[in-house]
């Protein structure tokens, strides 16, 4: 246990190294999130003066706040990229007291993203909060956070959002400190955190919109989904689809890193190409010869992947995903096979253990791939991967098992494309 405990001790340096560094923007793309300022500290006086907080939330209809979410197509950045409006729809329709919570927990060792937001833009977090507090009629409204910095900002902003009168007198705002490890992040394990239990995700049905915090219908956003809903209240839905694709459209925040780089956090468009982010935070396109696309939750991609669009197609179109828009790049000198076997193990010590399929099928997935990295050519380890990266997808109460299978399957596809091609290589250079 003391060394799992070491591991997330280093792994959480790493994320805040990464969120403390100024945030970037791709040249040429008009700025949202990240500001010229976005290195000091954060102001409510600044944000009122970018117009946010400046109209009365409650003077907007419920039918007006959501219809304008989707016409801008607001996908949830915490990794599903679940349209926002269906479930800001579904709470609103909801009987009975509601409940919002802004999920800045941030679990994922790769992505620093809501981390960064919540210390350099704390107050336009809350106004998405409050926003979806109205849109679906809540009375309670809860910051679920986990870094300390990132706690200690947040808790300022709040005091200061209250000590100005802009929260509505019906409305209990309060911050929640999270503890756990990457599951306490998933939001059924949100709302039993932040109803008195352990944070362990539970099988759904019910849903949280349908019973979540103490059983009542609530709404769980990323941090980031909010602060884009924020944004759009003040712009506008047509104004967000001026950037990105018209299936992903508008911007977002992508952690780049890579042993080879300095990494950090980029505002770019959704559709924006890997080569671009790379060069955005310094690197050069000859260092990409594999990526960890979606943290560690989109399996590895092998070779020079500098033209792919990160936007939810293409991404997915590899067999990967999105997710939360964090980019790891493999450099030319790194073991694929080694970097998978360490993610391998990660999943099985990160696992909630609840479920014996998830338990066991991410212990099977750890000790295959720690052979395979360790040069057994056994055939069988290549089916075993892809058989598992099929029928384990799903079968969790949560998507946690997802995420191994999805390791195991881009495994297996990288050793089958290595005995195609002729005698199998594992030192990171193109197949």
């Amino acid at each position: 246990m003391m060394v799992v405990e070491q591991e997330r001790a280093t792994a959480t340096a790493a994320q805040e190294l990464l969120a403390l560094r100024q945030a970037r923007v791709l040249p040429g793309v008009p700025a949202r999130l990240v500001l010229p300022s976005n290195d000091r500290e954060p102001s409510l006086a600044d944000e009122l003066d970018r117009g946010f907080f400046g109209t009365s939330a409650e003077a907007i209809s419920t039918a007006a706040i959501v219809a304008e979410l989707e016409a801008s197509g607001l996908r949830g950045r915490g990794g599903a990229g679940f349209p926002a409006h269906i479930k800001w729809r579904g709470v609103a329709q909801a009987s009975g007291e509601r409940i919002v919570v802004a999920n800045g927990h941030e679990g994922e060792p790769a992505s620093a993203k809501d981390q960064w937001l919540l210390t350099r833009r704390p107050h336009l977090v809350v106004d998405g909060l409050l926003l979806a507090a109205c849109a679906v009629g809540a009375t309670r409204a809860v910051l679920y956070v986990s870094h300390p910095r990132a706690v200690a900002a947040v808790r300022r902003a709040v005091t200061d959002v209250e000590a100005a009168g802009l929260v509505p007198d019906a409305l209990r705002l309060e911050v929640f400190e999270a503890r756990g490890g990457y599951v306490a992040g998933e939001e059924t394990a949100v709302c039993r955190a932040i109803s008195g239990h352990p944070a362990l995700p539970v099988a759904k049905p019910p849903r949280p919109s349908e019973s979540g915090v103490d059983g009542l219908p609530t709404l769980v956003n990323n941090v980031e989904t909010l602060a884009h809903a924020a944004w759009i209240r003040r712009y506008g839905a047509a104004a967000f689809r001026a950037a990105g694709t018209n299936l992903s459209p508008g911007t977002t925040l992508f952690t780049v890193s890579g042993s080879t780089l300095q990494g950090g956090v980029v505002e770019a468009p959704l559709g924006v190409t890997v080569g671009d982010l790379v060069t955005t935070v310094g690197g050069s396109r000859s260092e990409i010869h594999g990526l960890l696309m979606g943290g560690w939750f989109g399996g590895v991609l092998r070779g020079d992947r500098s033209e792919l669009r990160c936007c939810y197609a293409e991404v997915a179109a590899t067999g990967s995903g999105l997710g939360c828009a964090a980019i790891t790049v493999l450099g030319p000198g790194e073991d694929v096979l080694s970097v998978a076997a360490d993610i391998g193990a990660w999943f099985e010590r990160e696992s909630a253990r609840q479920c014996g399929v998830c338990r066991n099928g991410t212990r099977a997935i750890r000790d295959t791939l720690t052979k395979v990295a360790d040069g057994d050519i056994n055939p069988d380890h290549r089916d075993n991967l892809a058989r598992w990266g099929t029928q384990l997808v799903g079968r969790g109460a949560c998507a946690f098992l997802d995420g191994a299978a999805t390791l195991a399957r881009s495994v297996a596809g990288e050793l089958m494309t290595a005995e195609n091609a002729g005698p199998a290589t594992t030192n990171g250079e193109n197949s």
